[in-house]
This record gives C-alpha cells, sequence and structure tokens, in this order.
C-alpha cells in the first residue's frame, strides 16, 4: 500500500490491490486527494490482493472525484472459476518462468486469465480500455501478438543496463 500511496511519479491513473476488502474504498478515496484521477483499488477473494477468477472480488472505482464499489465475479466475464491451488506462485525463478509462459502464449491456464483480469482493470483505469471486457480483450491480444513479451524483454534489458556483475 505504500509504494502506491508515495510514488515521486504521481501517477494520475492506478491499479492497485490490497490485502483486505475494507480498505477499497477508503483508499480510493485517498488516492483522489492525492490527486489521481481515475484509479481501481481491487481486493481478490481468498484474501489476494489482486483480482483473482478463483471467486468473487471487490472492487473500488474513483473516476471523476467519485468512488463507486461493487463486486465483481469473474464468471460474468466469462472466466471459469480457478482453483486457488492452480494459482500459487513459487520461487523468483519458477515465477519468471510462469510469467514467460504466459506472455509468450504457452500457459492458457487460469493464471492467464487472472494477467488477463488485472491488466483489464489496469487498462480501463489508465483510460485506454472502455470497459473491462474491451481491456480482456486488449490484453488478451497485446500477448497473444508478443507485444507483451516484447515490452517484458526491452524492461528486463533497461533494468539491467546499469547492473555490475
Amino acid at each position: 500500500v505504500l509504494g502506491p500511496l508515495t510514488n515521486p511519479a504521481e501517477a494520475k491513473s492506478l491499479c492497485m490491490g490490497v490485502y483486505d476488502a475494507r480498505l477499497t474504498e477508503p483508499l480510493a478515496e485517498v488516492l483522489g486527494q492525492l490527486g489521481a484521477t481515475s484509479a481501481y483499488v481491487v481486493h481478490g477473494f481468498g484474501g489476494l490482493d489482486e483480482l483473482t477468477t478463483a471467486g468473487p472480488n471487490t472492487v473500488s472505482i474513483l473516476k471523476d472525484g467519485q468512488v463507486s464499489s461493487y463486486t465483481l465475479n469473474p464468471a460474468e466475464l466469462g472466466f471459469a472459476p480457478a482453483n486457488p491451488a492452480d494459482l500459487l506462485g513459487g520461487t523468483a525463478e519458477e515465477n519468471a518462468q510462469i510469467t514467460r509462459a504466459i506472455l509468450l502464449g504457452r500457459d492458457r491456464s487460469s493464471r492467464r486469465d487472472v494477467v488477463l483480469l488485472n491488466a483489464a482493470a489496469a487498462l480501463v483505469a489508465a483510460g485506454k480500455a472502455a470497459d473491462l471486457p474491451t481491456g480482456i480483450r486488449m490484453a488478451a491480444e497485446s500477448i497473444d501478438s508478443g507485444a507483451a513479451m516484447d515490452v517484458l524483454q526491452k524492461f528486463v534489458a533497461f533494468t539491467n543496463a546499469g547492473v555490475v556483475h
């Protein structure tokens, strides 16, 4: 929670997750007070600090200075319910392998669905997608075309450029 609230970039659009559903609305209000114009603050089923397809999610949206909250049922967006155990990560290396598999199109499991759902929320918050279904389609196109993997590779190269081994 502290990172997004103290980010020196002063982002005007945010998508952030919280560990407690009761925090989504107050944090959306705080983000507005800190200058954000658009935000999704989410809490996922099972205590996750991100959206999940394993069950209902609590979402608070900041838009035009107003906060609204609702329960997001991923099945209503066409996602099959995930088994929470299937979404677990592992070590840093295992998580990197999972990420690469998703972005290379090799993993089309419930893990990919969670990536699509969270990316869609970020796209809507940023004003790049009108709604979650549109954001989901955009995220899927980005992965399927290889564009998402290209961005990851550029990010890795950039962040490693100044690292001395």
